[in-house]
């Protein structure tokens, strides 16, 4: 990055700066084994959606970093983007901090990634505002430590995700509109990774492609539907507008199409009876070129 391009980040980051931080959505997601350390091996295709929170940052000049929106019953030194800022502190050159302040719009523990694309949005930032010359892979290694979809959103376009979530390849995915169901539960990731009913034998892919893969599957979707009755009566009304499917460990369902207005025709449907979104796929991540 050239030094201009710092000087002017730091002379904005003297106020209040909103940054974007997108969704995901799981379009495949299958579970190929199980791990030593406990974690699952997946294999998924990851792609941004136009569904954003927005992160506020103001740069300190003490050092210090502090949330002034705290999730309740969370202490701030917990979330993710007070933990995203700590980790990146050692690597600063100026002796800097941050002051965060969150605007949420996409729905917690939905699958959404959320939290994690707010860390993702402060590890780039700060990458730059705190003179850390770190590169995007870098970047990655140190964000699969907040989180198995931190990663990808570092990445920054549509990915074929291995691993934990950490080792991602871009893939082509073609544009599509989303229609997004949130269903009124909470789905707890832990509980389904480890519930005994889960299967964790997919085949692993040899040159995925977005074709190859289909027809798209979720493996965490069955025991989400017998651990949360909402969600599967959510799928069963989507399911009547098209080919619906879970994305992440739940609890939100989407409908892909490649038509502007008939995503729209789904949206007003099925936006009387749920919390909904109609979004449009993202080809790259807005802050991809801050890296």
């Amino acid at each position: 990055m050239r030094s201009t391009q710092i000087e002017d980040a730091m002379y904005v980051s003297e106020e209040i700066q909103a940054f974007p931080a997108p969704a995901k959505l799981n379009l495949d997601l299958r579970i190929t084994g199980r791990r030593s350390d406990g974690y699952h091996n997946l294999e998924s295709i990851f792609c941004l959606i136009g569904l954003y929170d927005t992160v506020h940052l103001k740069i300190r000049t003490d050092g210090q970093i502090i949330l002034h929106t705290p999730v309740e019953g969370l202490e701030p030194e917990q979330d993710l983007t007070y933990r995203a800022a700590k980790l990146l502190l050692p690597y600063a050159s100026v002796a800097y901090g941050v002051e965060i302040w969150l605007d949420k719009v996409i729905p917690t523990g939905g699958g959404l990634g959320g939290g994690s694309s707010d860390a993702a949005t402060v590890l780039m930032v700060l990458n730059q505002w705190w003179q850390c010359g770190l590169s995007r892979q870098q970047l990655i290694d140190l964000g699969v430590s907040l989180g198995a979809d931190v990663p990808f959103f570092i990445f920054g376009k549509s990915a074929f995700a291995k691993g934990v979530g950490e080792k991602l390849a871009e893939i082509d995915v073609p544009k599509q509109w989303y229609v997004i169901v949130k269903p009124p539960v909470h789905v707890a990731t832990a509980k389904i990774f480890a519930h005994e009913g889960l299967t964790r034998d997919s085949k692993p892919s040899i040159m995925p492609t977005f074709q190859s893969l289909q027809p798209f599957q979720n493996d965490m979707q069955t025991v989400v539907f017998q651990e949360y009755s909402e969600v599967w009566k959510a799928y069963v009304e989507l399911s009547q507008y098209g080919y619906a499917l879970m994305t992440g460990s739940g609890a939100c369902l989407f409908i892909a199409s490649t038509s502007h207005q008939e995503a729209n025709t789904i949206y007003q449907q099925v936006s009387q009876s749920y919390e909904a979104y109609c979004v449009e796929g993202l080809d790259i991540h807005p802050l991809f070129h801050m890296i």
